[in-house]
């Protein structure tokens, strides 16, 4: 038997000492010792430490790398704040009116916004986990984003137009207030000719949509055209979807019951006594028109719904031979002013230039008859003041011109331009009101009036 003696290294004197043990073993045929040591537990984890070592420098590799991601984040954010900062103060300043609203302006504030959106996605998609001050930019890109939007779509809807409109009337009260010593040109009486002829036209007034709706384009409204008539009824007269025929008539009391369509009174025609194209006319509470398929005039009694009568006009071109170019079937198209009750045509022998001729209220028969040379159906519509034809043309979809006028009395007629603006592109009708010098539209179904303005008498003796 031998006995082995055996010294754990890397431990302790005094903890070897109790580490020594004996431990038996035996000879071979050979002579050779064998024998078996077991190792106590607390044997030195030499491999165990070397793995520790080599996670310990991946580790701290690792924390260098997310330093330097965070640093970037840092400069990173920091551009997106500033960046931020100087798109917030543009858009409070576009929102105080500072910048001019124009396309350009929005797509490179859209164009900044949608970058740094991409930039901060990518830069949370890159992060582990939440970082609150991400999500915060974020949130306050989206909310910029959003309310840019916004001020784009109320540009859209006429902001920019409504500035220019304040900047223009700023510009009216300052030239009024530099031409304060120029006397303003006195308005003539209502219901007389104490005034010479147009000498301009207000922008136009939109009252409302006709009462049948935006099928209905063609047609006629006003009011009363007899002079002193009553000045509160309006009536509108939309001609039906064949831009032909007119069968149906609504009458208010007074303009605020127009406005609100309240109040009305409608009445429709019996058949037989359809009115044709948009030429109608109210004089002394009484509708003058022309009547359906014929180159008849018919006068209409508002109280008994009936037509009391219908004469011929004589020669007169009927059933859409000589219209206006912008409305069909209006061949006779009647008129009233300060003078009384007119009709505009055309005939065969005058080669489809305009008649005028002076009627009769009550027999409707002709007094007294002009022929001018202006061809008719190169003429939108034409309209009569104090015995003076005026005609319009179109000039473009949102601008006529009245160019031509015919005075009966000198029976001269003369070309001059007095611009004369247009919500839609056609006017079906036009008629004046003596008793306010209002001339009053009907715009592809809308109902639109202008204020007319006159010179001094003096001028046109003048210039004659």
């Amino acid at each position: 038997m031998f006995t082995f003696f055996i010294l754990l290294l890397g431990i302790g004197q005094n903890h070897a000492a109790s580490l020594i043990q004996n431990f038996t073993g035996s000879l071979d045929e050979m002579g050779v010792c064998h024998c078996s040591v077991v190792l106590p537990d607390s044997t030195f984890p030499a491999d165990r430490f070397e793995m520790l070592e080599m996670s310990n420098q991946n580790m701290t590799i690792t924390v260098e790398q997310q330093i330097t991601k965070i640093h970037h984040y840092e400069i990173t954010l920091n551009i997106y704040t500033e960046r931020l900062v100087n798109l917030t103060k543009r858009v409070e300043v576009m929102e105080m009116g500072g910048l001019s609203y124009t396309e350009l302006d929005f797509e490179l504030v859209k164009l900044e916004i949608r970058e740094m959106e991409a930039l901060i996605l990518q830069l949370k998609s890159s992060m582990n986990g939440t970082n609150v001050l991400v999500e915060a930019l974020y949130l306050e890109i989206r909310n910029i984003s959003i309310l840019v939007s916004q001020m784009e779509v109320y540009d859209r809807n006429n902001v920019m137009l409504i500035r220019r409109e304040i900047a223009a009337l700023k510009k009216r009260l300052e030239d009024c207030e530099k031409n304060q010593t120029t006397k303003p040109t006195p308005h003539p009486p209502a219901g007389t000719c104490q005034h010479g002829s147009i000498s301009g036209i207000s922008k136009p007034f939109v009252v409302q949509l006709n009462y049948l709706g935006p099928n209905n384009r063609y047609g006629g409204w006003g009011r009363d055209a007899l002079a002193g008539a009553d000045q509160d009824v309006h009536w509108v007269a939309p001609l039906s979807t064949d831009a032909r025929t007119m069968n149906t008539l609504r009458t208010y009391s007074t303009y605020s019951d127009l406005v609100i369509y309240k109040t009305s009174l409608d009445r429709s025609f019996p058949s037989g006594n359809y009115g044709q194209g948009g030429g109608m006319i109210m004089f002394n509470k009484t509708m003058y028109f022309n009547c359906y398929s014929s180159g008849n005039l018919c006068r209409y009694n508002l109280q008994t719904n009936k037509v009391e009568l219908a004469v011929n006009l004589p020669n007169a071109a009927s059933s859409n031979r000589f219209s206006y170019s912008s409305s069909a079937y209006q061949d006779i198209d009647m008129a009233g002013d300060e003078e009384g009750l007119w009709a505009i045509y055309s005939t065969v022998a005058n080669s489809g230039n305009i008649v005028i001729s002076k009627i009769d209220p009550i027999s409707l028969a002709v007094k007294q008859t002009w022929t001018t040379g202006q061809y008719k159906p190169a003429v939108t519509n034409a309209f009569m003041v104090c015995g003076v034809l005026y005609a319009t043309r179109a000039i473009s979809t949102k601008q006529e011109e009245i160019f031509y006028m015919y005075d009966t009395k000198t029976e001269k007629e003369g070309y001059f331009s007095i611009p004369l603006e247009k919500p839609k592109d056609n006017v079906q009708s036009l008629s004046y009101d003596p008793n306010n010098h209002k001339l009053y539209m009907y715009n592809d179904g809308f109902l639109v009036n202008y204020a007319l303005t006159f010179k001094n008498p003096q001028e046109d003796k003048t210039k004659k």
